[in-house]
């Protein structure tokens, strides 16, 4: 339940960059018929820039607002039925691990370091990730925010070895029963 009383069914991915969040939040738009919403997409389009360009103009901790700000508008707008991906620092803010959990049913999408490192290697649109050795900041930042994903996350589900349906799948159900358990 929320903070108003009412049951919440959403789905929302937590994670790592390069564990999936968006790849499965389109599968399971398309399994459930949900509503999906990528919140560093949604971030991009309020400042009209990229996240490379937010953070180069204001910083993590201006884009950190941000993001908290996109949170806070999906709890006051009400959203339903809506799979929401996360931005994979989001929940470094103590406010933005309550507002997830107020969201909806949490999933954590947990990859080790190889398989992050094998998804985000080429990639030259994560910022943190523009440094000599990326690898190194993958392991760095996993070690710092795994005990904050176990904490947030309703369900935590490894990734590697498993393709995009049947992760899916397996949240559908496990996600079924979530809110049958917590249905008014």
């Amino acid at each position: 339940m929320n903070h108003t009383g009412t049951s919440v069914r959403n789905i929302i991915l937590i994670g790592f960059m390069g564990c999936g969040k968006s790849t499965i939040g389109r599968e399971l738009k398309r399994m459930m018929g949900f509503v999906w919403i990528d919140t560093d997409a949604e971030i991009e389009a309020r400042a009209q820039c990229s996240i490379t360009d937010i953070f180069a103009q204001i910083g993590e901790e201006g884009f950190r607002d941000m993001e908290t700000q996109v949170l806070r508008d999906l709890i006051e707008n009400k959203m339903q039925s809506t799979i929401i991906s996360t931005g994979g620092g989001a929940v470094l803010r103590e406010e933005n691990r309550k507002l997830l959990r107020q969201l909806g049913y949490v999933v954590w999408l947990r990859a080790g370091v190889d398989t992050i490192y094998q998804r985000t290697k080429k990639n030259r649109t994560r910022p943190i990730l523009q440094t000599d050795n990326p690898r190194t900041v993958i392991e760095d930042l996993l070690a710092l925010r795994e005990p904050i994903y176990r904490e947030c996350a309703h369900l935590i589900i490894d990734v590697a070895g498993l393709n995009r349906t049947e992760i899916s799948a397996g949240i559908v159900e496990s996600a079924r029963y979530f809110f049958a358990q917590h249905s008014e």
